[in-house]
């Protein structure tokens, strides 16, 4: 029965995505949905962008294992990220009228910053991506009762969300989104009222996890807690700020008010919704401590759908199954579609096809999409990371090198191409020779590249005035020279 339902809701997406498709004339409708969203389908979209397989699978997981301080990258750091980016990027970047963040970086510095910036960009895209892949195997692995092999199930999730994101771009996300959300927040709140009640209710689920240490958010101890934390910290909350997918989600708003007012209201209801399938997953080793601690210690990812499928009924497991589906299909197709949309518009039409009418663009991004789609399916394939590590590790890329340049162009009138080429370049080179050489020190490698890309800045922009200063002092004392 599972999987006929759970069929029939990817034979709707699909009609969903299909129905969209209609609203794609050219390509600002591909990328950015004509800049017509209103105010809850913005919402929705941003909410659904972060909501994915690492927010159910991964976070929940880790949560069991670690505690609160184990989930500062997220939900707390991606939440606080999206709130930020609302705030502080979304009225600039919404008002400079660009199709991609690559645009910014040109318009901001120059061609060689655009190209890198898009390169670094597309990579964090790659872990990310295959997380939702690995998730859509497991998903199917799980409601067809081991039926559909995980690689199987893969191959068919990957051209599902590939299918309807070729032809509906952005429209397809952010009305497939609106859709998914709604059955997630359904789908979360009846599941988690029913274990409730097998557990006692939600204040002795909160009083045991209290008891065992697992609500403990800051870390105790000296630097040598604290310094690890805060880099864990930020890597979401600042390296996803410099990502296209939150770009196309700020900028498909219908006006500036809309896409500040949806990126904040979606940053928060995904803070409130994380916390669900954290209270699952406890509730999971209340419920038959023997069986869901051997499950922790071995595949800590499995401890949720195992809650499901064996303590509630058919209709939780509809609901369920339908919510992990949403999540993970409307964060893959919007993370296949952002770095495809990039690479044709920030390399291809400017150091290739330098003549693109509008139509060919959006034949070739749909084109890309299919291309990205094909490497992520064989990337995940042969991936051993956890889900939730594929996910933060995607953002140790963009937050070395890309945030820096972005907020200091945004808000540093004195940045220059000199200043972003120096933090790139430095930001970038200490992260990988750490990472290279001393990755489980003290210091978290992302959190020094960050420091060094910030360094790189501020010398690259004020160094070559300061010099060109003196030089003219100097020329001024001994006017024969």
């Amino acid at each position: 029965m599972l999987i006929w339902f759970v069929v029939l809701y990817l034979l709707f997406s699909v009609g969903v995505g299909i129905y969209a498709s209609t609203r794609v004339h050219n390509s600002r409708d591909f990328v950015v949905a004509g800049r017509n969203l209103p105010l809850p389908i913005v919402t929705a979209t941003v909410f659904a962008t972060w909501f994915g397989a690492e927010t159910v699978l991964g976070i929940s997981a880790t949560f069991v294992k670690e505690g609160m301080s184990g989930v500062v990258a997220d939900p707390f750091g991606a939440s606080l990220c999206l709130v930020i980016a609302g705030l502080f990027f979304a009225p600039l970047l919404y008002r400079m009228n660009l199709l991609t963040i690559g645009d910014f970086y040109r318009a901001r510095y120059n061609r060689a910053v655009e190209l890198i910036m898009t390169i670094c960009i597309m990579i964090s895209y790659l872990g990310w991506v295959s997380a939702q892949v690995v998730a859509l195997g497991l998903v199917f692995n799980l409601v067809s009762g081991g039926a559909v092999e995980q690689s199987t199930g893969m191959f068919i999730g990957t051209g599902i969300v590939l299918g309807y994101t070729m032809f509906g771009g952005m429209w397809s996300v952010a009305l497939l989104d609106f859709v998914q959300m709604t059955v997630i927040m359904a789908g979360m709140l009846l599941i988690a009222v029913l274990v409730s009640g097998d557990v006692g209710g939600v204040g002795n689920v909160v009083s045991h996890a209290q008891a065992a240490g697992k609500l403990q958010f800051l870390p105790q101890g000296g630097y040598e807690t604290w310094i690890p934390f805060i880099g864990a910290g930020i890597t979401m909350m600042l390296g996803s700020i410099p990502q296209q997918d939150v770009f196309q989600r700020m900028t498909s708003a219908k006006d500036e008010k809309t896409a500040v007012r949806g990126s904040v209201a979606g940053g928060v209801l995904y803070f409130a919704f994380a916390f669900v399938p954290m209270f699952l997953a406890y509730s999971a080793t209340l419920i038959d401590p023997k069986v869901f601690g051997d499950m922790i210690a071995s595949d800590s990812q499995m401890v949720l759908p195992n809650l499901i499928l064996y303590h509630t009924p058919l209709v939780a497991q509809v609901f369920f199954f339908g919510a992990l589906l949403s999540a993970i299909m409307s964060t893959a197709s919007a993370t296949l579609l952002a770095p495809s949309v990039m690479f044709t518009e920030n390399i291809l039409k400017h150091f290739a096809l330098k003549n693109m009418s509008d139509q060919q663009m959006l034949r070739t991004m749909r084109i890309i999409v299919l291309t990205f789609g094909s490497f992520v399916l064989w990337f995940a394939l042969h991936s051993e990371a956890s889900i939730f590590k594929m996910v933060e590790n995607a953002y140790k890329i963009t937050l070395v090198a890309a945030f820096v340049p972005l907020a200091f162009g945004l808000y540093w009138k004195r940045a220059n191409t000199q200043g972003a080429l120096l933090s790139i370049v430095l930001g970038l080179s200490v992260w990988l020779l750490m990472e290279a050489f001393q990755p489980s020190q003290i210091w978290p490698p992302q959190l020094a590249g960050l420091l060094m890309s910030v360094l790189g800045m501020l010398l690259g922009s004020l160094l070559p005035n300061l010099i060109g200063r003196q030089g003219a002092v100097h020329h001024h004392r001994h006017p024969s020279a």
